[in-house]
């Protein structure tokens, strides 16, 4: 099931996608549905507990192709770095380009969402602990990039660089998230594409590395890289990141203040 968390009539609720409509399980509401076009759509993810914030976990040059096209030698264990959930947005929402940048780019990436506390997991059982998957849009501004491998706060912690969704996919529903197609365009122009498959590390490798020493909670999030095809979009730049089975993910690009 496609699950999705909007803004209607003044208030947020849960929707699912029923029939290519939004049909709400709120309470009030439950069964009513809506054309996409009526609502605002947010990040698909429930708020965390009090006092527990998410931990999202990003993974820096973790295909294959895209380490080549940056001259990389592919690493050799994971290079993750922690961004906040304040720069998530929803889908066909803005970015706003700094107006001293001049390399901006989208990076599609498959995003993992954990389902239950996971700690010390082994590979075998990592799929256990997904609650499902969704598509993130990681935005890089390569202009304050002072090391590939672990970007720095400006690269990659902006307000409104990081637009997640439209859909929450249950893992069930994925028979195989490691074979997976991506594809990014920008205009209408096909810049990127690339497989889950061509990860460096899978998504159970990654379970396993990041509870070898930290708990991860449900509604954490891991972005799982992006393959080759990374392009500078300019201000008024319309980017659409495609997962297979997972969903399109749309996003405009903007001046700061317009």
């Amino acid at each position: 099931m496609k699950h999705a968390r909007i803004a209607w009539a003044g208030a947020v609720h849960d929707a699912i996608l029923q029939d290519g409509q939004l049909e709400l399980v709120t309470t009030a509401f439950k069964g009513k549905r809506l054309d996409f076009s009526e609502v605002v759509w947010l990040p698909p993810l429930a708020p965390m507990p009090p006092r527990r914030p998410r931990s999202v976990l990003a993974l820096a040059i973790n295909y294959a192709d895209h380490a080549k096209e940056l001259a990389f030698k592919p690493p050799e264990e994971p290079l993750a770095f922690p961004k906040s959930d304040a720069s998530f947005i929803g889908h066909r929402a803005s970015t706003v380009r700094p107006l001293d940048a001049t390399n901006m780019h989208y990076e599609c990436e498959l995003a993992v969402v954990i389902g239950r506390e996971a700690r010390r997991v082994k590979k075998g059982d990592a799929y256990d602990f997904v609650r499902g998957y969704t598509v993130a849009n990681d935005y890089a501004i390569r202009d304050y990039l002072e090391n590939w491998y672990r970007p720095n706060l400006r690269v990659k912690n902006r307000d409104t660089c990081t637009p997640i969704g439209p859909w929450l996919v249950d893992a069930a529903d994925i028979a195989d998230p490691m074979k997976l197609a991506l594809k990014t365009t920008v205009d209408g122009k096909v810049t990127q594409q690339g497989t889950t498959a061509d990860m460096v590390f899978d998504v159970p490798t990654l379970i396993e590395y990041f509870t070898s020493f930290m708990t991860l909670y449900p509604g954490d999030v891991i972005l799982t890289g992006t393959p080759d095809g990374v392009v500078d979009c300019p201000a008024g730049s319309h980017v659409v990141c495609e997962i297979e089975g997972i969903g399109v993910l749309e996003n405009t690009i903007v001046h700061p203040n317009s």
